[in-house]
């Protein structure tokens, strides 16, 4: 019969590469997890490693029992983290995932009067994730997404929280900056500055430069929001941004958002919850607060 133990003798020998090396993070000599790994191979009647020396291969059979062991063992420990808070008189983590660079400052307008109204729940920000957003929900790495661009998949729930329209960002002395709107061919001779996101995932590409068959002369890849406008301050550049973002920078740096082009580009935030969790009640108040905030209605022009 499978046990947990033995999805995670899987998961940490393919991780580490070797039985000594995963005996050491197991806390097993390696003697007992040899053991346990020809135990197991004869309980299911095939092998699930071929030998390389010391290294370790999976196996077909392997390498399915490592996609049990990836999808599985997160719900077990997202379950024991979840008992062990209950035991503690907590309501537990809200892990939040972001695929959507620039709305780290929309989340964090969110999350505190989120923690004002429930002291007992913490809340957790991952922006990196090894199988993608859609994985990390689906593997209970996160609990919600943060994404402009969700899917539709059984069991996952995408809630709309706002709309916003993307916008070009120049700088205030750009040639660009007093027209009514830009269109592709204008940015063929500009720098294009943006988040380190596949070009196949960014607005800027997808729906405005790639139709048209239009590349900028180059394109500059910057982690963060704040040094991006500094360099389009600076006439480095040029970014594609939220407008309700860059009328916030705009409010202390010499730039100014643009249309692209006529008719603009209008997106929507979105928040992505797995269907079983929806009636979570911090859970739920959470996405109450994002698509209700006052300060959103304020601050943001669509």
């Amino acid at each position: 019969m499978l046990e947990r133990s033995h999805l995670m003798v899987v998961r940490e020998v393919e991780k580490q590469g070797s039985l000594t090396a995963a005996a050491d993070v197991l806390n097993l000599t390696q003697s007992a997890l040899s053991h346990t790994v020809r135990k197991l191979e004869q309980q299911l009647g095939t092998p699930l490693w071929t030998r390389e020396g010391r290294s370790m291969r999976l196996t077909q059979a392997g390498h399915y029992l490592l996609g049990l062991a990836n999808r599985m063992l997160p719900q077990f420990e997202q379950a024991e983290m979840r008992m062990k808070q209950y035991a503690q008189g907590e309501r537990g983590t809200l892990r939040i995932g972001m695929e959507c660079h620039p709305c780290y400052q929309w989340l964090l307008k969110v999350v505190s009067p989120y923690l004002a109204r429930w002291p007992d729940v913490d809340v957790d920000v991952k922006q990196r994730f090894q199988f993608g957003g859609i994985g990390a929900l689906f593997g209970f790495d996160i609990d919600v997404l943060v994404t402009p661009d969700p899917l539709k998949k059984d069991g996952l729930k995408f809630e709309p929280v706002f709309d916003y329209e993307q916008v070009l960002v120049v700088a205030e002395n750009h040639a660009l900056a007093t027209a009514a709107y830009v269109t592709p061919e204008q940015l063929a001779s500009e720098v294009l500055i943006t988040y380190p996101v596949e070009t196949d995932r960014l607005d800027i590409y997808t729906r405005f430069l790639t139709p048209a068959n239009v590349v900028p002369r180059r394109h500059k890849v910057i982690e963060t929001t704040d040094i991006m406008m500094q360099m389009v301050a600076s006439e480095r550049g040029v970014a594609a941004l939220p407008r309700w973002l860059a009328e916030e920078y705009a409010d202390r740096m010499p730039i100014t958002p643009v249309k692209l082009g006529k008719k603009g580009i209008a997106k929507k935030i979105y928040l992505g919850v797995r269907e079983s969790d929806r009636s979570i009640d911090y859970l739920a108040a959470f996405i109450a607060l994002a698509r209700g905030a006052d300060w959103k209605r304020a601050r943001i022009r669509t």
